[in-house]
């Protein structure tokens, strides 16, 4: 599946810095994207796994992807699209120079930021990474894998996150080979400041035990001590639920909700959130308008469909609902139609993202679309939805002034 544009010029159109835009609250987008820099595993890995360490490459037409154990991992097109014109926007694999620089370099990352009113922001990988690391957890060298995991982290935590504290909620990626390492990895990356970790939403789509094996516990039991936020990304696992052969790509895109609603079926039934009450789950671009109906639906099949006693099907007196309603956080993009809804799924539990650099991204009008969707609202629920949650959920500060951004943007 491919979206090209044949008629598009050889050399990419870059456009100017868009003006930037008004500020009407503070906004912490919940899920953004970074692109790995190229020297990203410079210097971060132990001598003598550093030769092996990915890195990127070119071919004789130019073309630029990661090299790591023997396989290439393109730049995909529309994962870095933001600053140009829609009419070049493709899926083509992209050059570095094609990208604009807040992609994949922090200081640019915050200038696009302020330029769209975005006050802080947690940012998942996009390339050789994956979604959730999976790339490194499965691969060939195990030593070379955790090596590589950790050079992620490490350079998230150093050069991503720590230059500006208050603007990006640091987010490590799991080690899924090892489940003691993987625990490990949890607790000393929670003591340096970590807040949030992305796990893969279908562990078992990619080779590893299911969510309802229960081997994960000790994994989670380490997340809820330490208040690590685990992130389930729509697509962290290379499943989609695309039934026919051949679909156009825009169904895709159009299905990423259901990732989200299967996961957090899936998730709700293994007993996860039971076992472990304080557990913090973030459906990561999930979206919300899934979530009355999974309510609606999984109280109505405890009381009708569920096999055995309610004692083996739920072993809790609260009501699926009710579970996730406390364990489980949303976020949107544009969900205009669950205004109306928005205290069934719970307000304190509704956050926003932008998804820059993607396509669905809403940079640079990220307050507008806020504004256009959810902007009729009392304000304590616009400022609780736009930031207030997110804040809170990942124990991150907002602004003490609405318009808090730099005169020089």
């Amino acid at each position: 599946m491919t979206v090209s544009h044949p008629d598009a010029p050889a050399v990419p159109t870059m456009l100017p810095d868009p003006t930037p835009r008004g500020i009407t609250v503070p906004i912490i987008s919940v899920d953004d994207h970074l692109i790995e820099p190229p020297d990203l595993f410079t210097g971060r890995l132990p001598a003598v796994l550093q030769a092996e360490a990915p890195r990127v490459v070119e071919d004789d037409a130019g073309n630029q992807s990661w090299l790591f154990e023997s396989r290439h991992y393109p730049n995909i097109g529309l994962n870095a699209v933001v600053g140009r014109p829609r009419a070049e926007w493709s899926m083509e694999p992209a050059r570095f120079d094609q990208m604009r620089p807040g992609c994949f370099d922090i200081e640019e990352r915050i200038a696009d930021m302020d330029r769209a009113g975005i006050w802080a922001s947690l940012c998942f990988p996009s390339l050789v990474s994956g979604f959730c690391g999976a790339v490194y957890s499965r691969a060939e060298n195990k030593d070379l894998g955790l090596a590589c995991l950790r050079a992620f982290n490490d350079w998230h935590h150093d050069v991503w996150a720590a230059p500006h504290p208050t603007r990006i909620i640091p987010l490590q990626l799991p080690y899924l080979a090892d489940i003691n390492t993987a625990v490990g990895e949890i607790e000393r990356n929670a003591a340096r400041g970590f807040k949030a970790v992305s796990f893969p939403e279908f562990p078992a789509q990619l080779g590893f035990a299911s969510i309802f094996s229960g081997h994960w516990d000790p994994f989670f039991a380490a997340c809820e001590e330490t208040g690590t936020v685990v992130c389930l990304h729509t697509g962290s696992s290379s499943w989609a639920p695309l039934a026919s052969p051949s679909p156009p790509f825009e169904l895709l895109p159009t299905l990423f909700p259901v990732n989200a609603l299967v996961a957090a079926g899936e998730w709700l039934w293994s007993g996860v959130p039971l076992r472990f009450p304080r557990l913090s789950i973030a459906m990561s671009e999930g979206g919300i308008g899934w979530v009355p109906m999974l309510m609606d639906r999984v109280d109505y099949v405890l009381g009708h469909s569920a096999s055995g006693s309610e004692s083996t099907a739920w072993p809790s007196t609260m009501l699926p609902s009710e579970v996730l309603s406390r364990n489980f956080w949303f976020c949107s993009i544009d969900d205009p139609s669950m205004v109306a809804v928005r205290h069934v799924i719970g307000v304190d539990h509704i956050m926003v993202e932008s998804d820059y650099p993607h396509a669905d991204s809403s940079w640079p009008d990220t307050q507008q679309v806020l504004l256009t969707t959810w902007g009729e609202l009392p304000d304590d629920e616009l400022r609780a939805i736009a930031g207030g949650n997110a804040a809170r959920l990942f124990h991150h500060p907002l602004p003490d002034r609405d318009d808090w951004r730099s005169p020089t943007v």
